[in-house]
């Protein structure tokens, strides 16, 4: 994940790249993200045939939610991401709520796993955040995963792909999550430049001030899904003082190594990967790049990264 340090152009390390640097200086050098969360919520007998997907559970089985969410944090999770990844007010009232109501269920999805973390807490009081931190990223998935046609796999939007429609979409929602005080905000899967521009804009018109990071899809390595420059997109996120990291997410294991050094040309980062059995978030520094990979789904596994 990017961690701002300041210099070198763009924005300089600002409140959230700060706050990102010391959650990852608090877990020792790296945080563990926790895995994914649809397919626990399947395993424990939740059917997601539907265009909400997990966000189905915020209506259906709030504490099949909390569970898994306690799960991960008692397997060593420094990070619960919410269940509102497809989420939206638009997908809400497209199955008969009213935008109220659709705005309660995006903060329920932060509440939930704030409601897991005070549980672990009460159940282990040997334990502490200021010891291990224990952090709740509210998600947003790009417009495609509320299309739920896969887009969000291609980044085309046909005729819904300018920036004042996207800025629209996302805005209230945004919002919503940010006032149920997530410790991160977290736009996941991010395909296109587009999409990247307008939540910047957003975060800055919005005055959003929780921690934010940015995670791109790639098919081949090189690229955001749509074909946009990775390098392009790292870019606007790099500008925004607002955004404290930068990241891959839904991606093949065998690109992350390409991907990793294609974003440390705009800055050094931290970066946060998704793989079938884990998600983790290593550190990289041009100065001191040692650590290992212990990714068990990683082609170079153990192998140390060149800088």
């Amino acid at each position: 994940m990017v961690v701002k340090s300041g210099g070198g152009g763009g924005a300089e390390e600002g409140a959230a790249g700060a706050a990102v640097r010391r959650w990852v200086e608090a877990g020792g050098g790296r945080l563990v993200l926790d895995g994914g969360l649809a397919t626990e919520l399947e395993a424990h007998g939740a059917d997601l045939n539907d265009p909400l997907w997990s966000a189905k559970c915020i209506l259906s089985s709030p504490h099949l939610i909390r569970k898994v969410h306690l799960d991960y944090i008692e397997a060593g999770a420094n990070i619960i991401i919410t269940a509102s990844y497809q989420a939206t007010i638009q997908g809400f009232e497209s199955k008969g709520f009213s935008k109220e109501q659709g705005e309660n269920l995006l903060t329920k999805s932060v509440e939930i796993a704030h409601e897991a973390r005070e549980m672990f807490l009460k159940q282990h009081p040997d334990q502490s955040t200021a010891l291990r931190p224990i952090l709740v990223a509210a998600s947003i998935g790009s417009y495609g995963a509320y299309l739920a046609d896969g887009s969000e796999y291609s980044g085309d939007y046909g005729e819904a792909g300018t920036l004042e429609f996207l800025k629209d979409f996302h805005r209230r929602r945004l919002q919503v999550l940010a006032e149920a005080r997530p410790d991160l905000i977290a736009f996941e899967t991010i395909p296109n430049k587009l999409e990247a521009q307008a939540y910047v804009e957003l975060l800055e018109e919005c005055n959003i001030n929780i921690p934010s990071w940015f995670s791109f899809n790639s098919k081949d390595g090189v690229n955001v899904v749509s074909g946009d420059s990775l390098i392009e997109c790292a870019k606007i996120a790099n500008e925004c003082a607002k955004v404290g990291a930068v990241g891959i997410n839904c991606t093949p294991p065998r690109f992350i190594h390409s991907l990793i050094l294609s974003i440390r040309k705009v800055r050094s980062f931290y970066i946060p990967f998704n793989c079938k059995q884990m998600q983790v978030r290593l550190p990289f520094h041009p100065f001191a790049c040692s650590m290992k990979c212990e990714c068990p789904c990683f082609d170079y596994t153990n192998n140390v990264l060149p800088c």
